[in-house]
């Protein structure tokens, strides 16, 4: 089941908080053992996946794989949606947690705001497991995400292999998804060599205010009038932001002439790839991240302790953490890739 909470009823939302700050002032000793569970089966698992939005294409292949799983393995879930909102996100995370989650799996709208559903869940004696987006700044139990920093090595590397010299933008995801800035710290450990060498300049290098085409082409469109339209490559975080970078060029016959990178392998960003317009794409398996996510929350659900290769520092702790291995996608090796895994399909991708 899942709630999606549209902009209209932000507003209603925004005021059950004050609502529930109350209560929780109340109720600071209460536990996740009084809470009751609203399955007929206390004994069963049950998960609150916290999603930050489904206005992304993406996230709807994370919602339908991830719950698949958990039932699949015996548990229950319930996804909600905050819609890009902090408060709404905390909101929901209250209300799942007095349905009686055993644990949250969150993807935080942003990072630090996120600590706040940690430490609410803990009060509640509710672990939470922070998916592909790190929360930052608490105690936070467990992190599952790929390697954010190759992504960007692997976006950068793609783009100088077929622009090795010249003029180069950098358009960003938002500042507040610590994701973005590792996406920007991998690929400008590829970049900044380059640029120190004097092949490659730095034109622009901005985040986008939450992750939104539309801001990123308005940033590009900017760009472009700044500079005179004199760009040779775009290192864009998402294909998102690649594809409101490319409609900006486009507009001044640029598409197709200027390499672009991305991420997620989206639908219309594989498309572009076929189209020529943009250069690649990186593929994050959902399937592979879903299913892990799934085992790792109905474990922890059981109170079994989770094996980690590795730590990630979110600036108060050093988080438990599976960081897994992303893939860059090109043109010509679409259906080695996310068609072999059955990710998008043939017909999806090339109908016309």
């Amino acid at each position: 089941m899942i709630v999606f909470y549209k902009k209209a009823v932000i507003g209603l939302l925004l005021s059950i908080v004050a609502l529930i700050g109350t209560a929780c002032s109340t109720t600071e000793t209460s536990s996740k053992q009084a809470s009751v569970k609203l399955i007929q089966d206390e004994s069963v698992p049950y998960i609150g996946f916290l999603l930050d939005t489904l206005e992304e294409e993406r996230w709807y292949k994370d919602k339908q794989l991830f719950e698949d799983h958990v039932k699949s393995l015996g548990g229950q879930v319930k996804t909600l949606a905050a819609n890009g909102s902090d408060a709404v996100q905390l909101v929901q995370a209250q209300l799942l947690i007095e349905e009686g989650v055993d644990v949250l799996v969150v993807v935080p709208h942003n990072a630090e705001e996120g600590a706040k559903i940690v430490e609410l869940a803990h009060k509640h004696k509710v672990k939470v497991i922070s998916y592909d987006r790190l929360i930052t700044k608490s105690d936070l139990d467990y992190y599952i995400s790929f390697d954010n920093k190759k992504v960007g090595v692997l976006q950068a590397t793609e783009i100088v292999k077929h622009t090795p010299k010249g003029n180069f933008v950098y358009i960003g995801g938002a500042e507040t998804d610590h994701n973005a800035v590792l996406f920007r710290e991998g690929a400008l450990s590829v970049l900044q060599p380059l640029i120190d060498k004097g092949d490659i300049t730095l034109l622009a290098d901005q985040y986008t205010e939450e992750w939104n085409p539309k801001n990123a082409e308005n940033n590009m469109k900017a760009i472009l009038t700044k500079v005179n339209n004199k760009v040779d490559a775009v290192v864009a975080a998402n294909d998102g932001t690649a594809g409101g970078a490319i409609n900006a060029l486009s507009d001044v016959g640029l598409a197709g002439k200027v390499s672009v990178s991305g991420q997620d392998a989206e639908l219309n960003g594989v498309k572009r790839l076929v189209a020529g317009t943009q250069t690649m794409t990186v593929y994050k398996p959902i399937p592979v991240i879903a299913t892990q996510a799934a085992e790792m929350a109905y474990q922890v659900a059981k109170d079994k302790t989770i094996t980690t290769d590795t730590t990630i520092n979110n600036q108060k702790t050093d988080v438990p953490a599976i960081l897994l291995e992303p893939m860059p996608v090109t043109k010509e090796t679409i259906k080695s890739t996310i068609v072999k895994d059955g990710y998008l399909t043939e017909e999806e991708i090339y109908r016309k």
